[in-house]
């Protein structure tokens, strides 16, 4: 995964470097933004925060009280730009989130009837390499532009607390945890203006699709759905 990843920085290294050398220039973004994952009904197969929910799941379990939108959360993110020529820009970036629910059992409770409380944390960060198509050129006032690229997402997954035995309703303390890194292609839109000789103030769109494996000893789901919908302003600097 890694080395699919590695071989498209090198194309895009390549692309940029054979660019007229007064076409180019180079930039830095920072983006702050919103993550919103996808959706229940548009998860994968098996995927682990459908199956905590009981549903998707051939298991016996004891349904969790939360949404998946509760792995909604902020995002921040660099990019380095490299200009290459009036209409295109190749970009290599890094970014993170990440977001820990607290949840509790939805129907079961302790014999006092205080609740059973767990706490799910996701953490996702990509390292990206992008190309972006500017149609009205990269020096003009309103620059709408789209794009399209790919990502190694090093994710961590985990659930820590405590949890029911659905067969013998048992309550034990645990944790468990999975990580790796998965590759992902990215599709982004958005529209910048200048603000200043050498900076840039703009909003963007970005989608990313790709889902990991979990061990299915540890979790009641085998898959991970890592997609979702990231909404960002950026500061661009141009030099």
């Amino acid at each position: 995964m890694l080395r699919v990843i590695s071989t498209g920085m090198v194309l895009l290294g390549l692309v940029a470097g054979a660019a007229p050398a007064q076409a180019q220039d180079q930039g830095f973004s920072v983006s702050l933004g919103y993550f919103a994952p996808r959706g229940e009904s548009s998860r994968v197969s098996g995927d682990v925060l459908n199956a905590n929910r009981c549903i998707d799941t051939t298991f016996l379990c004891e349904p969790l009280l939360f949404d998946v939108g509760d792995f909604g959360g902020a995002t921040i993110s660099g990019e380095y730009l490299i200009g290459i020529g009036k209409y295109i820009e190749a970009g290599f970036g890094a970014g993170f989130q990440q977001r820990t629910v607290d949840i509790i059992y939805e129907f079961v409770t302790r014999p006092d009837d205080t609740e059973i409380e767990q706490d799910l944390k996701l953490r996702i960060v990509p390292l990206t390499a992008t190309l972006k198509f500017v149609p009205t050129g990269r020096d003009a006032k309103f620059q709408p532009y789209i794009g399209a690229g790919i990502a190694a997402l090093r994710w961590s997954y985990s659930e820590t607390g405590e949890f029911v035995d659905p067969v013998t309703t048992d309550i034990f303390r645990d944790s468990f945890t999975a990580e790796g890194t998965e590759v992902a292609p990215i599709f982004f839109g958005g529209l910048r203006a200048p603000i200043g000789a050498s900076t840039m103030l703009g909003g963007e769109v970005r989608y990313q699709k790709a889902d990991a494996e979990l061990p299915a000893e540890d979790f009641l789901g085998d898959r991970l759905d890592l997609g979702g919908l990231t909404f960002q302003a950026n500061l661009t600097w141009r030099f």
